[in-house]
């Protein structure tokens, strides 16, 4: 009887938590051995630590038999940027076995972002593994950012997530009829706590103070870097606005050094106590230890963990120009930025702008989700429809391109019998005197 050997993949410590909260909970049957195959996916991996590496992990190796990297399997190459050639993956499944002395085990795979790399090329690797897919943060409410081969997505066995928004079902890997699992929140918990107690002494830090995230945003091409320094800059007036004089901001581990020093320029000048946390600990360690008065941050899935699972007061910050800037429209991050804003408060506005309703929240997401990718998802135009038809108005209208509705025929576009008109230069000029003469009555 071969063994049976269950290969976790992660990228993340927060990843790497949720997988150990799913084996606390015994999502998985028993198995001869579990390994860990870590993927360090930063962009220059060689001087960014993996994470195992990372502090806190320590009490996460202990849901483990051994610990692989990937990125040693297949250096030089990076993780997110290479995959074995379709006609290789026989051969390169045969290294792996041999690599890991796995022999003729029985492989299942647990990992995350199945549709891209390092994902992908694993799954193929192991081309007849049975897949759990599990997700490390808000993308799984949103649909499968690419159309994904059915030699893989059919062995998907269910997708487990956090309750990160409590009622809302992700509609990820949904186009394979992958059912959902949510994980225990008690059990997640419990792994954030030992990973608090297992971090080396954290830097003091003020009692009750508002907490900034930043995300790097500039690597990922939505913001420019001076954007994205201004949308901090902006976090920490509204934090000040709102009468806090103790400032923590935990930047983005791979983010320039630059980011913290514009943000210690504004906080001299509004004589604010400001704190710069260099250590690349979880963010939900800072929660836990220091209790936080105010989270601010952009669309960052802490900020989901900081209220829905430790009771902490947020708001968002920037989240319509994001909106506006994210391309292609299929973009992967659009139903967490989506997320971020009808849910949680401005803050510049305070409570001043209604929160999406629970009873919208999942036609809102639905209709997203069908604009994202209507060859995935084709089965979903109706609710688009219906829920377009009810709702666009001043609240959603920002959740939409006009261009996108237009092209797929949804209310909120242009009429076919008008498309023409954006595309007329005599209906410009017309709409320009009439909005002189407005101005001018």
């Amino acid at each position: 009887m071969p063994r049976t050997t269950q290969i976790f993949c992660a990228s993340t410590l927060y990843g790497a938590a949720t997988l150990a909260a799913a084996i606390e909970s015994d999502c998985f049957p028993e198995a001869d051995r579990r390994l860990l195959l870590v993927c360090n996916n930063a962009a220059t991996p060689e001087i960014a630590p993996a994470v195992d590496e990372m502090p806190g992990f320590a009490p996460l190796r202990d849901h483990f038999d051994g610990v692989l990297s990937w990125n040693e399997a297949i250096r030089p190459f990076h993780p997110g940027a290479w995959s074995p050639r379709p006609d290789d993956f026989p051969l390169f499944e045969r290294h792996l076995r041999l690599l890991w002395d796995l022999g003729d085990d029985r492989v299942s795979l647990v990992m995350e972002s199945l549709q891209v790399n390092p994902a992908l090329a694993i799954a193929q690797s192991f081309a007849e593994a049975p897949i759990d897919v599990y997700a490390d943060g808000l993308m799984s409410y949103g649909p499968t950012r690419n159309k994904i081969d059915p030699l893989v997505g059919t062995r998907v066995r269910r997708l487990l997530h956090l309750d990160l928004v409590p009622g809302l079902t992700p509609l990820l890997l949904t186009e394979f009829d992958v059912p959902a699992q949510a994980l225990p929140t008690g059990a997640f918990m419990k792994v954030l706590s030992r990973i608090g107690d297992a971090v080396p002494q954290l830097p003091p830090l003020p009692e009750r103070a508002a907490v900034l995230l930043g995300q790097y945003l500039s690597a990922l091409d939505i913001l420019s870097a001076e954007e994205e320094e201004d949308l901090h800059v902006r976090m920490l007036r509204g934090a000040v606005a709102r009468g806090h004089r103790s400032v923590v901001f935990k930047p983005h581990p791979t983010a320039p050094a630059r980011y913290s020093r514009a943000l210690e320029a504004e906080a001299d000048r509004l004589g604010v106590d400001l704190t710069v946390l260099d250590l690349p600990v979880l963010a939900e360690v800072l929660f836990e230890k220091t209790r936080p008065a105010l989270v601010v941050g952009c669309f960052s899935t802490a900020l989901f963990t900081a209220s829905a699972f430790h009771g902490l007061p947020v708001a968002r910050v920037g989240t319509p120009l994001v909106l506006e800037r994210l391309t292609p429209y299929q973009n992967s991050n659009r139903v967490p930025v989506v997320l971020a804003d009808a849910l949680l408060p401005d803050l510049a506005d305070g409570q001043g702008e209604a929160i999406i309703a629970a009873d919208m929240l999942t036609g809102l997401v639905t209709a997203v989700g069908f604009t994202m990718q209507p060859q995935i998802h084709p089965a979903l135009r109706p609710a688009a429809e219906r829920f377009l038809s009810q709702h666009f108005g001043p609240r959603t209208q920002r959740y939409f391109k006009r261009r996108r509705l237009t092209s797929l025929g949804l209310p909120g576009g242009i009429p076919k019998r008008l498309a023409f008109l954006p595309r007329s230069a005599t209906a410009r000029r017309v709409v320009r005197r009439a909005r002189a003469l407005k101005k001018k009555l």
